[in-house]
């Protein structure tokens, strides 16, 4: 028995507000019309979001991940730390030394609702989105 997921990602206080929801398959549209409906704490919206699919055997009473997508960002700017350096202030000097610190390559930052900025992994997506 297998079963598709959809998690919402919207910024938080700390970390990332999630949703997760049933989806019938792996549907990059579908789940973009999904994300338009969520609302999480404070009226943040998601600012991306990924698949999962999760499976058992009839022996099994937990399922578990059996494949993960992944990360789709609902538009955002795309900088590289070469990029953020030339046109950083004082008030990047964390972004910088965080990027530096932990290897990241590129960052996505999105507005959609409050500005949230991840580290952009080889795989993820940026779609094309308007608020």
């Amino acid at each position: 028995m297998e079963k598709n997921f959809v998690t919402f990602y919207s910024p938080g206080t700390f970390v990332a507000e999630m949703s997760e929801h049933p989806i019938v398959s792996w549907d990059i549209e579908k789940a973009k019309d999904m994300a338009r409906g969520i609302k999480e704490r404070y009226g943040a919206t998601p600012y991306g979001f990924s698949f999962s699919t999760r499976g058992r055997s009839n022996d099994e009473l937990d399922s578990k991940l059996i494949k993960k997508s992944p990360m789709y960002y609902l538009g955002g700017k795309v900088e590289t730390l070469k990029q953020v350096k030339a046109r950083a202030t004082e008030k990047d000097s964390i972004l910088v030394s965080n990027m530096e610190c932990n290897g990241y390559k590129r960052i996505v930052t999105n507005d959609n609702s409050w500005r949230w900025t991840q580290p952009l992994e080889k795989d993820d997506v940026v779609l094309e989105w308007e608020v």
